[in-house]
């Protein structure tokens, strides 16, 4: 995978987390990925592992299987990440207005970051030669 490839994939991948995190996740998926296994926060990972599968279709070689298992792991671990967030930020008591929460809030979005490279990696790996 050339270096064009992969920094093409990780903008176009920083591109679809903002729109599916910030301009098109609705109030229903916000409020309800804190429920395990509610329809709003599969719909949310599900957005994501969606576009997900529009990045990779443009910015690298087509390999069906691979993209396959890629966005159904991206939207597992996004799923979870947002799930796991939500109940600390729910059991500690804490909203918008704690310091802590911009903290659980910037490590949910770091680790969304670094699944992007695993699956770049894992790109990269698939596509050596």
């Amino acid at each position: 995978m050339s270096m064009g490839m992969v920094l093409t994939a990780l903008a176009l991948f920083q591109i679809k987390h903002y729109l599916a995190d910030f301009q098109w996740q609705s109030l229903w998926m916000v409020t309800n990925k804190g429920c395990y296994g509610h329809p709003g926060g599969l719909a949310h990972a599900g957005m994501h592992g969606a576009l997900s599968l529009i990045v990779l279709t443009m910015a690298t070689p087509w390999m069906p299987l691979l993209f396959l298992l890629l966005v159904l792991a991206e939207a597992a671990v996004h799923y979870h990440i947002d799930w796991l967030k939500a109940q600390i930020v729910s059991r500690s008591g804490i909203d918008e207005n704690d310091q802590a929460y911009w903290h659980w809030l910037g490590l949910d979005q770091a680790m969304h970051q670094l699944t992007y490279l695993a699956m770049l990696a894992a790109l990269t790996f698939a596509l050596a030669p």
